[in-house]
């Protein structure tokens, strides 16, 4: 009996050993499955951070493109091409008041003061709504702007952007306007014609505060004087030929783009005349140096 009791003793402590084993076992591999946890959550950390590094990489490398390829467009926009984009401009918006609104100057004031003399005399079949309204409405978009930039700075500055970007707004107004309206009644053409001289007389104050010699963006009166009285067969200095020749090509070529376009429509021409300005005003507020340019 005592043999079978302590035999039977035995059996039982054999028993919590093995569970006791088998509790081992089960905590040994429970660490082992924390510690898998623990390598993939250290797996997925050093993913993260390469992921971090590449995305720090692209990003320092972005503004150094951005700020070669800002100083490149700042290199090459100047003052005196953006009034040479602006003459053109003007050409273009010339032959549309010409050959659409009564043979008005929208940009030429001279013109249309020389007919208005002509015209006064009487039977010349010379328009005299058109002129008047065209000189007007030119006079006031000019003493608008120079009240706007009376204490602005010299060079492209804040204001020029502003008027010269409602120049833009005021041709793009238009050309919906013709392609609205349209140019069939007599006031129709008036009023066309009075919005063209209004942003052609801002545009011209505004050019003449940024101060680009022979460049007043809506003559070439001056231009062509210069050019010939510099030239060899007058003067010989040779200032400024290019500059100026530049300015007589691009108001011609202007004239025939907006004349080829008014066989199409003369909304289109303004419209392309207007996209030019707001393309101008864009470049010239982003890239434009602030001082005038020689």
């Amino acid at each position: 009996m005592s043999d079978i009791a302590c035999g039977t003793s035995t059996n039982a402590n054999i028993r919590p050993s093995a569970s006791t084993g088998t509790s081992a076992t089960a905590t040994t591999h429970t660490h082992a499955t924390t510690r898998t946890h623990a390598t993939i959550h250290t797996h997925t950390h050093t993913h993260t951070h390469t992921h971090a590094t590449t995305r720090t990489r692209v990003t320092t490398r972005d503004p150094a493109r951005a700020g070669m390829r800002g100083r490149l467009l700042r290199w090459r926009v100047t003052t005196l091409g953006l009034m040479l984009a602006l003459t053109f401009a003007t050409g273009v918006v010339d032959a549309v008041g010409y050959l659409r609104l009564d043979q008005v100057f929208a940009g030429n004031m001279t013109g249309n003061v020389v007919i208005l003399g002509m015209a006064a005399i009487g039977g010349t079949g010379l328009p005299v709504l058109g002129p008047i309204v065209a000189l007007v409405s030119f006079v006031a978009g000019a003493a608008v702007a120079g009240r706007v930039l009376r204490t602005a700075a010299p060079g492209w500055s804040g204001r020029c952007t502003g008027l010269l970007g409602g120049v833009g707004l005021v041709l793009a107004a238009t050309a919906v306007g013709l392609s609205v309206i349209g140019t069939g009644s007599p006031a129709a053409r008036a009023s066309m014609a009075a919005s063209l001289a209004l942003a052609m007389g801002v545009q011209a104050a505004t050019a003449r505060h940024l101060g680009v010699k022979d460049v007043t963006t809506v003559v070439v009166t001056s231009t062509l004087t210069g050019l010939a009285a510099d030239s060899r067969l007058g003067a010989a200095r040779g200032q400024g030929a290019l500059r100026r020749g530049a300015a007589v090509t691009l108001m011609i070529v202007g004239a025939v783009t907006g004349a080829a376009l008014c066989l199409v429509h003369e909304g289109l021409a303004v419209a392309v005349a207007a996209l030019v300005v707001l393309t101008v005003t864009g470049l010239g507020h982003a890239y434009a140096p602030p001082g005038t340019s020689p």
